[in-house]
């Protein structure tokens, strides 16, 4: 077995020991919030024609739309503990055109519809950012693209083989760049070459994101509840009754936006695990330090490893550095106690410094990680439940910010019985095949991350595990 760059240009252990030294473990983007007035929690019975479950971004938009779609009618949210906490919150705010986690994904799975999907997606980001500037919302929305980045000389083929399937297409938006043009447009000793997307991608801030979607939604009219965990779910024949502890909401129509946390439905227990992502961020660069690396087109940045890095400037000239390892824990639990693991940052910020050595003395301030809803399919799977009167949108795999608003009009569509184009969709029709229970799922995730490690230090060669799970519709391609 080889060894990677991020094993072969180790910055020094002081180096890594001072950069972490004063790194808060907190989210940024909350953070960046500043205090926020609480809002009411659920109290006593109440009725709505519409009931989300989940404060984050899948709940918020589905909120909008609802209300955009019938501004009579009346949307009640009700969140565990505050609007955008988890997720929706605490991700990189990388917003992909996306709808199945990467054409290669796509095409793997759904290559009949691959061109839909791709156009759904495409659209979907378009009015993503029209809705945030209709509604008013300062999230740093910047329409950037992202680069993808070859770390190492095998992974130069795959930009080439990338670069050739889009021009096959008439993908305009994409650039193959070489090892001296990606040099000039960011400074890094360990970038190849590179593909940039200069449409498919945009970054935004994720908690101004969730606050500005909230306060958009109150605006039309929308009832948020914080401080209101849903214990259980009661229906008759002609509502669904959510059950807090309390209070009570009767809806005819119910939607579960709950992303990484255990379903209130039986049927998708095992639709999804919970798998940790890890993230730091650094203080504000100074200018000479942005005249070293430069970076002045500002893309999100991502490189082609299974075990990949994402990066990217945030509006006040800090970098966030996330990725690599991805952690799940026996048992499918959603803790905070997984959040602190000081051997992923100190992992996270060696390799920070040997993609970006001229920064050496740079600090981080804060450190952070959130749970991803990961399906089996890589991406959001979607259905209805209790006579059609409940609806789900789940399983999102860490590339939802956008995606979220897709599924908001899906659940709505599938809850108001329509034919639409998003309904007839094979993606949305049929379920993905579920994880097995512990201690199978253990096993099985653990030797697959393993295995995926190994195809890193193996030139990016799968071992049999990896195809047979490639063959089986399991693998991971993105």
């Amino acid at each position: 077995m080889g060894t990677t760059v991020f094993e072969r240009q180790r910055p020094a252990a002081s180096v890594i020991r001072q950069s972490l030294a004063d790194a808060r473990q907190s989210v940024f983007w909350l953070d960046d919030l500043g205090a926020r007035e609480a809002r009411p929690r659920l109290a006593g019975p109440t009725t709505a024609d519409l009931v989300i479950v989940g404060g984050g971004y899948t709940g918020l938009w589905t909120a909008l739309h609802a209300k955009r779609r019938d501004p009579s009618s009346r949307v009640v949210i009700l969140e565990a503990r505050t609007v955008g906490w988890a997720a929706s919150g605490r991700n990189g705010g990388f917003c992909e055109a996306s709808l199945t986690h990467g054409h290669e994904n796509g095409i793997s799975r759904w290559p009949d519809e691959i061109a839909a999907l791709d156009r759904l997606g495409m659209a979907n980001l378009d009015a993503m950012g029209e809705d945030i500037a209709a509604y008013g919302i300062d999230a740093d929305w910047e329409r950037v693209g992202s680069l993808a980045v070859a770390t190492e000389p095998h992974q130069l083929e795959w930009l080439d083989e990338w670069a050739t399937d889009a021009a096959s297409r008439g993908d305009e938006g994409i650039q193959r760049l070489s090892a001296t043009e990606v040099q000039a447009s960011v400074a890094s000793p360990t970038f190849l070459g590179a593909v940039w997307d200069k449409h498919a991608t945009a970054l935004v801030h994720p908690g101004k994101l969730a606050a500005g979607l909230a306060r958009a939604a109150e605006d039309a009219g929308v009832e948020i509840f914080e401080s209101s965990p849903v214990r259980g779910l009661e229906d008759d024949q002609a509502s669904v009754t959510v059950i807090t502890h309390g209070g009570r909401a009767t809806a005819k129509r119910v939607v579960l936006a709950t992303n990484v946390f255990p379903s209130l439905l039986r049927r998708n227990r095992l639709m999804t695990v919970p798998v940790y992502d890890y993230v730091l961020m650094t203080e504000p660069l100074t200018d000479d330090q942005l005249d070293d690396i430069g970076w002045g087109d500002r893309q999100g940045i991502s490189d082609l490893a299974n075990q990949f890095h994402y990066f990217r400037m945030s509006r006040d000239k800090r970098i966030l550095f996330g990725g690599y390892d991805a952690v799940y824990h026996y048992g499918r639990r959603v803790r905070s106690g997984y959040e602190n693991r000081p051997e992923t940052f100190d992992k996270l910020a060696s390799h920070f410094f040997t993609t970006f050595p001229q920064l050496e003395g740079t600090r981080f301030t804060h450190r952070w990680a959130g749970a991803i809803d990961t399906s089996t399919q890589f991406c959001a799977f979607f259905g209805t439940a209790r006579d059609n009167r409940v609806a789900y949108a789940a399983g999102f795999t860490g590339l939802g910010v956008a995606a979220t608003r897709f599924a908001g009009d899906v659940m709505l569509d599938l809850l108001a019985g329509e034919r639409t184009e998003r309904t007839q969709l094979e993606m949305v029709r049929k379920r993905p095949l579920p994880f097995p229970p512990e201690p199978a799922a253990a096993v099985g995730i653990n030797a697959t991350r393993w295995s995926l490690d190994r195809a890193d230090h193996n030139r990016g060669r799968r071992n049999l595990l990896l195809k047979t799970l490639d063959s089986l519709g399991l693998g991971f391609d993105s």
